[in-house]
């Protein structure tokens, strides 16, 4: 059992494979993804995941964007780091080089679960400066009660225990198929067979595992929490009930500690949910920008005219795919003043429909768009 995924044996299948290339970039050797036209949107995935978690979303964003996508380091076909830099900070850094040697800054990036905590410590560093930022199911916040007395010790003892070498041992366990969709599940996550298998394969390889185990062992969150009231790119979290993971409450208690975030809190997904419905979390991301944008021509946007049913407070909805809508209708009376202040109060019920589709949308540089305060709870959009 090799230490490393092969790319020729391994990656033959890979999920966008002909969009593939590998870079080196502070001192390790990267597998990254590129794809698409448009300004720059980096998308980092979660711990213990490669690319293939953005297989189905990352075609669909790439019509508007131009995607940049890496294997974490040690993550995929990514080299693994020393032990020492698989910190938050130092995952970080390790970005921030590639991000660098690619030339390639983004406008806005994209995260889940650990992915989006190294975007967020990237962007407090001035590694990075995108407009927006969209945590899906994020990690930002330490564990509390007993996951967190447990989980990170569990992890560091597994790490450096050489007596019963802890990556081999998982990844004999995953040659079981039934086990990696136990595990999958215990997150809330229900992928169809091919989504299983590039876990399966990721998991039976302890060199994935071994990095797995070495970003939980080395993972500080509690300093990422402290400087969260310094993030200052707008930030959009979502968060679904389903997720077993990472709770519902984390994105509130984030929220509260970024000035002029906005919550998407959804009744249905796992923590897998841009795996499990790719073409929702495309229409949450693109509504998300394009409300953004429209934040910078207009002082209270509502991003969809009310219509039918979905809780929901604020104005986050579902943008169709490869089109663009009309900028929304100037705010109703008592809208104005301070942004966001009577346009969404915490509880106000709020009924929204998609758009009709639109024109196709013509590819054009993205303006700094003004931040909005908004919260949504609901169900996402319902598809046409």
């Amino acid at each position: 059992m090799s230490d490393r995924l092969d790319w020729d044996k391994d990656g033959a299948d890979w999920p966008n494979r002909a969009t593939s290339r590998f870079v080196t970039a502070g001192e390790l050797r990267w597998h990254v993804q590129i794809m698409g036209d448009g300004p720059v949107l980096l998308l980092l995935h979660g711990a213990g995941s490669s690319t293939h978690s953005w297989r189905d979303l990352a075609p669909l964003l790439a019509r508007r964007f131009t995607i940049v996508a890496p294997d974490l380091p040690g993550h995929g076909f990514t080299q693994a780091p020393r032990a020492r830099d698989m910190s938050t900070d130092g995952m970080a850094k390790a970005v921030s080089s590639l991000v660098a040697a690619l030339d390639m800054n983004p406008a806005y990036a994209a995260g889940h679960s650990a992915g989006a905590a190294i975007l967020c410590r990237m962007r407090v560093e001035r590694a990075i400066e995108p407009r927006l930022l969209f945590s899906l199911n994020g990690a930002l916040l330490p564990f509390d009660g007993f996951a967190g007395r447990v989980f990170s010790p569990l992890a560091k003892m597994m790490f450096k225990n050489t007596l019963i070498p802890a990556p081999r041992l998982f990844a004999w366990l995953a040659s079981e198929r039934s086990s990696v969709e136990r595990t999958l599940r215990n997150v809330g996550a229900h992928l169809d067979r091919r989504g299983v298998e590039f876990y399966a394969r990721l998991f039976r390889n302890p060199g994935h595992v071994g990095a797995t185990l070495g970003m939980m062992a080395h993972w500080d969150l509690k300093s990422l929490r402290r400087d969260l009231p310094r993030l200052d790119s707008h930030l959009v979290l979502v968060a679904t009930e389903d997720d077993r993971a990472i709770p519902v409450r984390d994105a509130h208690a984030a929220a509260g500690l970024v000035p002029g975030s906005r919550k998407i809190i959804l009744r249905r997904g796992g923590h897998l949910l841009h795996e499990e419905r790719p073409e929702e979390a495309f229409d949450l991301i693109v509504a998300a920008i394009e409300q953004d944008e429209a934040g910078s021509a207009s002082p209270a946007p509502s991003v969809f005219p009310p219509a039918p049913p979905a809780r929901h407070v604020g104005g986050v909805g579902k943008a169709a795919r490869g089109q663009k809508k009309p900028h929304p209708a100037p705010p109703q009376a008592g809208q104005g003043g301070a942004q966001g202040e009577d346009q969404a109060k915490a509880g106000q019920e709020v009924q929204q429909e998609a758009p009709a589709a639109g024109p196709p949308v013509q590819k054009k540089k993205h303006r700094l768009a003004r931040h909005q305060d908004q919260d949504q709870i609901g169900d996402a959009p319902a598809r046409k």
